[in-house]
């Protein structure tokens, strides 16, 4: 059986550069090299951002196989590695050595019910249920059966641990240690007031056994946007949007000295040089 790598990247010069790298490298090593997954994929390479590897997973349906993501966006959390020289090099000979470890990662699955339709969709790091227009929305919030709220603001975000970092944290949310299994409920722009009453702060919940159901209720028209991993999609008559730890996970190779709390300093509170991407690609 051959050995296979599927690599997948934006548009950008620098991506398709490191991509053009990463071909002649393992080409050098005996793989073949793939735009999509053949029977031989033994690893999924996704050059870009974290929206270049969410879109990936996506369009494969998130496969049994692991990513590795190698990082020429902005904040980059998924990735493991900066597209530099030295980095690139320790990837492929920690990879060839199997100096790694494999981190997988639950998702989140909505069904989406209308009168005469369900929609499934499935999420990386969140769901998120807003009111078309930029108008108030309002719903009805159930956890597991058991009435919770009417929420009025803006919208609701639905996210995994490992999405916790992403828009929920942008909108107040808890960062959740990524090796725990949880949904978290976080508000975007409540109201609580005499008229509307919402909470205010994020809730977490265990993902096992947890269902979410959210009833819109219409004051204007009939319509709501659902927005899946940064894709948004109007949808009409909607009466019931439900979530839940669908079962399913998607894979991550991490190097052997990755750290998820290393990872949240790096990302959120240190500063990167980005001039050195260019200088390596330059240089190639």
């Amino acid at each position: 059986m051959g050995k296979n790598i599927t690599i997948r990247s934006n548009n950008l010069d620098i991506s398709t550069d490191i991509k053009r790298i990463l071909i002649d490298k393992f080409k050098s090593l005996d793989y073949t090299l793939s735009e999509d997954l053949t029977e031989d994929t033994e690893l999924v390479i996704s050059i870009g951002g974290d929206g270049s590897f969410l879109r990936a997973a996506r369009e494969m349906n998130f496969p049994d196989i692991p990513y590795f993501c190698v990082n020429t966006g902005h904040l980059g959390f998924f990735a493991e590695i900066l597209p530099n020289e030295d980095q690139i090099d320790y990837f492929i000979e920690s990879y060839l050595n199997g100096d790694y470890k494999i981190n997988e990662f639950d998702l989140l699955e909505a069904n989406i019910i209308g009168n005469d339709f369900t929609i499934e969709e499935t999420a990386v790091n969140e769901i998120v249920v807003r009111g078309n227009r930029s108008r108030t929305v309002h719903l009805n919030l159930f956890v597991n059966g058991n009435y919770m709220e009417t929420f009025s603001g803006d919208g609701l975000i639905l996210s995994t641990s490992t999405g916790s970092t992403a828009y929920n944290y942008s909108a107040g949310g808890s960062i959740v240690d990524n090796r725990l299994n949880t949904i978290q409920i976080t508000p975007i722009s409540a109201i609580s007031t005499n008229a509307f009453r919402s909470f205010t702060s994020s809730i977490i919940l265990p993902a096992e056994d947890t269902e979410i159901s959210i009833f819109p209720e219409y004051k204007f028209d009939q319509s709501i946007l659902i927005v899946v991993d940064g894709e948004e999609t109007k949808y009409s008559d909607v009466i019931k949007i439900q979530t839940r730890n669908n079962g399913k996970r998607i894979k991550l190779m991490r190097l052997s000295d990755y750290e998820f709390w290393d990872r949240v300093y790096l990302k959120f509170l240190k500063t990167y040089d980005y001039k050195s991407l260019e200088n390596y690609v330059r240089k190639k």
